[in-house]
């Protein structure tokens, strides 16, 4: 079904057209007789403005208990200078000054004492001596060298270290450097450890000349003929 055909069908209508025909009638009539002239003229009615002048609060009173005002003085006299006087200067004495000139100071007479002689010079201090061993008589000889070291054609450098006393006596000695790894070369260090202790120390001496122990080192090179 339609709905706008529905909507436009004047049957479906009836109060609607009722509705419109009265409103025509009475717009009609209100034009004959006149009525909406009537209703023009009370909208158009002119509209009365007036202006209200603003009211100005009154003045306030004057003060009381013024001072009167001040009256008419006369003028103060004209300043007149007093007359010029002329003083005559007064001489001035002259002026003696004396200056007392003290007398010369007696000479003084200042005896030097004569320069203390010279200190002695400090005896020269020896130098400290190092402990020593007469290595020279004991050291190994090709003798000396094992028969298990030569076929193993084992060689190298031994080193000992040795600590003597302030008499001169060998306190410790001591292996720092192997000639090597193998078992010969441990042969090699003990021979060369056992001869070198057997020699002969000299103890050192310090600054002032005095005995004293020391620790040296001594390297032995074992090599074949």
């Amino acid at each position: 079904m339609d709905f706008a055909e529905s909507q436009r069908s004047p049957r479906k209508h009836p109060v609607g057209l009722m509705v419109v025909i009265v409103l025509h009638v009475l717009l009609g009539y209100a034009l004959v007789s006149g009525l909406a002239r009537r209703v023009v003229e009370v909208a158009i009615k002119p509209v009365e403005t007036k202006l209200i002048e603003e009211i100005k609060p009154p003045p306030p009173p004057p003060p009381e208990n013024l001072p009167p005002p001040p009256k008419n003085l006369p003028p103060p006299p004209a300043f007149v200078p007093p007359p010029e006087v002329q003083v005559a200067p007064q001489p001035v004495a002259p002026t003696i000054t004396t200056t007392t000139v003290a007398p010369p100071p007696a000479p003084v007479t200042i005896s030097a004492a004569p320069p203390a002689p010279p200190a002695p010079p400090a005896p020269p201090r020896a130098a400290a001596r190092p402990a020593i061993g007469n290595i020279s008589n004991c050291a190994p000889t090709g003798a000396d060298y094992p028969a298990a070291a030569t076929r193993a054609e084992a060689t190298g450098t031994t080193r000992i270290r040795f600590t003597v006393d302030a008499q001169g006596k060998l306190a410790k000695a001591e292996v720092v450097k192997a000639a090597g790894p193998s078992r010969e070369h441990k042969l090699l260090d003990r021979i060369a450890l056992d001869k070198l202790s057997s020699c002969t120390f000299k103890a050192g001496a310090d600054e002032n000349g005095q005995p004293t122990g020391g620790t040296f080192e001594v390297e032995y090179v074992w090599k074949l003929e």
